[in-house]
């Protein structure tokens, strides 16, 4: 089947002009035209994803992040980008990335995660002209104290650690989530009523101007964002059930935690 098959599944779902402007999601390496028997499916385009996609034969790389964000100037192994390209490059693997597209699709990452939550009546966090938007609010279906929804977060997304700021509530009911780097909507957050705001890479100062307001809950970037793999398999599945797809066994988070 030809790359552009695979990806027009995808497209359908998360539309490229949905990316934002600093993004680089579609085909990053290779051509669309290229026939492909099988792909692997990951958050990170990394050398060890590279080898796994070789091993099984995969012709295709499919990941969250894309693997080039600015212009490279040259390829000579001087970083692990770098590495990555001429590795694909060489070994004939194609790849392509479905980033702030499948953030902001209608159905796309923060409804994932927060369906994984138990969050119901899901309505964006913050609606962009084009019809997307990111990140999501919700509700419980039954309140429940907040530091075992901490827990909950942690048990479901699989955290090493996680971070959250002085409770500014002893119950939860109303949750916002953005997966990924959430921080620039923590005013949203709080205008629309979350009790618990969960995202990633919050800094230091979000964590003072949350007080009294929400309680942010950082839940690691790679874990709230470890559910693309599995949505990009089910959209690609639904249309394309005979196309291989690979959950890569290789997608780890770079970030290690020590109890």
């Amino acid at each position: 089947m030809k790359i552009e098959d695979i990806t027009r599944v995808l497209e359908e779902f998360a539309p490229l002009a949905y990316q934002e402007s600093y993004d680089n999601s579609g085909l990053i390496v290779g051509r669309g035209d290229t026939e492909v028997s099988s792909a692997v499916v990951c958050v990170d385009a990394t050398e060890a994803v590279i080898d796994e996609a070789v091993r099984l034969g995969a012709g295709l790389v499919i990941s969250h992040h894309p693997i080039i964000f600015g212009g490279l100037k040259r390829l000579n192994s001087s970083c692990y980008v770098e590495r990555v390209v001429e590795k694909a490059i060489r070994e004939g693997v194609a790849l392509y990335a479905c980033h702030t597209n499948l953030d902001s699709t209608d159905g796309g990452m923060s409804h994932r995660v927060a369906e994984m939550l138990g969050l119901e009546n899901l309505h964006m966090l913050e609606s962009l002209p084009k019809g997307n938007g990111f990140g999501v609010v919700g509700t419980l279906a039954e309140e429940i104290e907040v530091v075992e929804f901490i827990r909950k977060v942690r048990n479901v997304l699989n955290v090493g650690a996680v971070r959250y700021s002085q409770p500014a509530s002893r119950t939860v009911r109303r949750v916002a989530v953005c997966t990924g780097s959430g921080g620039s909507l923590l005013g949203e957050a709080v205008a629309a009523g979350a009790d618990v705001y969960v995202s990633a890479d919050f800094k230091y100062n979000h964590f003072l101007d949350a007080t009294g307001l929400v309680t942010i809950v950082d839940a690691g970037h790679f874990e709230t964002e470890y559910c693309a793999i599995n949505l990009i398999c089910e959209v690609i599945s639904k249309k394309i059930p005979t196309f291989a797809l690979h959950k890569s066994k290789e997608s780890h988070n770079p970030i290690n935690y020590l109890a």
